[in-house]
């Protein structure tokens, strides 16, 4: 009997992306990054207000999520979260994200409540 193996909704979608659309999303996510505005810090953000989404066959991702994931190859679960080293939640800089979990995100934030972002680090 085969084991089996349970993916939520999300893993579904990502699995699915990498086997059949992965130079269509590389393609997005590097035209969002394109279309961007780089700051002094280092960030690239959209000219949104609230987080950038974007749709790609037929889900709704937020940006940051998607350019992670699509450039870095990751299947992420629903439990994990794409964490912004930056602290700007519309920052759509690859080399600002990274992937944990709830608790790890919480862990940046409590640090940069007491210790501020150090850029020099990203």
């Amino acid at each position: 009997m085969k084991d089996f193996v349970y993916l939520d909704r999300s893993m579904e979608l990502w699995t699915d992306i990498h086997a059949n659309h992965k130079e269509a999303a590389r393609q997005r996510a590097l035209s969002l990054i394109a279309a961007g505005t780089r700051t002094e810090t280092g960030c690239i953000v959209s000219n949104t207000e609230a987080i950038r989404k974007v749709r790609f066959i037929g889900a709704q991702f937020a940006a940051y999520r998607f350019i992670y994931c699509t450039l870095n190859d990751v299947t992420p679960s629903f439990e994990e979260v794409i964490r912004h080293r930056c602290h700007n939640r519309n920052c759509l800089n690859p080399d600002h994200l990274d992937i944990g979990n709830r608790a790890d995100n919480k862990r940046d934030d409590r640090e940069n409540w007491a210790n501020g972002v150090d850029f020099d680090f990203l």
